[in-house]
């Protein structure tokens, strides 16, 4: 049989479900996910076979207007993302419908005469005569070639998305071996998985304020890992929050990742975490390197 090959891109406003739908098709955590919204700061990138095809699904930043220049370089990642893509899949949260991000997604599409893929998301949280309307509101807004009503968090309507866009990328040979999932380090990865315990288990804003890096990785002769990661805030205050009373919340953090980490890598995993006052890290180029960003110049 002939094999394909394409790249598809999943964009979307924030919290829009890109995340949990790529894990899902992948079949592996690959990219972290939590109620609260721009979540994902980097492209990350996850490979699905799909009978004779390879799909290399590209989960990118929620779109909206940004104010930070971290917001602006997550932004621009997005649309990086979709541009270089065979195939955009637009989603769309069923809930919340057509709001200011995703109006502007659909204007730049329609603009640049991007045609699209919709998938209408979360359609088990709203009563099922909704999503017709919905649906006919969007597709007068952009052209799109197909519509699906999926829930990427039950797996409804995933498949038939699957197979269609398998069938939809170009006839071209593997660009990736079979077994790989990712092209993500994983010290990348692994900090990461730390990060969305910071989201899931600290209900402020601090998550926004943070970041995490793995400044350690060491294979160890038993077949486990030494991880040592940073949590780096921009306060005083907010590493208090981190640490919580006599260190028992950074004790929960790590414990819950490294929980995570041994089911993703499969063996044992010893996992340390350090707390740093870090004030300018959002502004740091090393940062925005790491996560695979462009360091957006201008301050407008």
């Amino acid at each position: 049989m002939t094999q394909r090959c394409g790249y598809v891109a999943l964009v979307g406003a924030p919290n829009a479900g890109k995340s949990t739908l790529l894990n899902l098709l992948v079949g592996t955590k690959l990219s972290i996910v939590t109620p609260k919204v721009q979540t994902t700061r980097s492209r990350v990138l996850g490979i699905a076979l799909r009978g004779e095809t390879q799909l290399i699904f590209v989960d990118t930043p929620g779109i909206f207007v940004p104010k930070r220049r971290l917001d602006r370089a997550m932004v621009a990642a997005a649309w990086a993302g979709a541009d270089d893509a065979d195939i955009v899949v637009v989603l769309v949260d069923a809930a919340r419908g057509v709001d200011e991000d995703t109006r502007g997604i659909l204007e730049r599409l329609k603009a640049a005469q991007r045609h699209a893929i919709l998938a209408i998301n979360k359609i088990d949280l709203v009563a099922r005569e909704k999503l017709l309307p919905l649906a006919q509101e969007l597709s007068r807004a952009c052209d799109f070639a197909r519509v699906f009503m999926i829930s990427s968090t039950a797996g409804d309507g995933t498949g038939d998305l699957a197979d269609y866009l398998a069938q939809a990328v170009p006839e071209a040979p593997w660009l990736y071996p079979a077994d790989q999932l990712t092209d993500l380090p994983q010290r990348l990865l692994a900090a990461e998985i730390t990060r969305e315990q910071l989201y899931l288990q600290l209900h402020q804003e601090l998550p926004y304020a943070a970041a995490v890096e793995t400044e350690q990785w060491e294979e160890r002769k038993d077949g486990s890992v030494k991880i040592s990661q940073v949590i780096h805030v921009q306060r005083d205050g907010q590493k208090a929050i981190v640490l919580g009373k006599g260190g028992t919340q950074v004790k929960k953090i790590g414990a819950a990742s490294r929980a995570e980490l041994e089911k993703l890598l499969e063996r044992r995993v010893h996992l340390f975490l350090f707390v740093r006052v870090t004030p300018d890290w959002a502004e740091d180029r090393a940062h925005f390197a790491a996560l695979g960003l462009e360091y957006p110049d201008d301050t407008r």
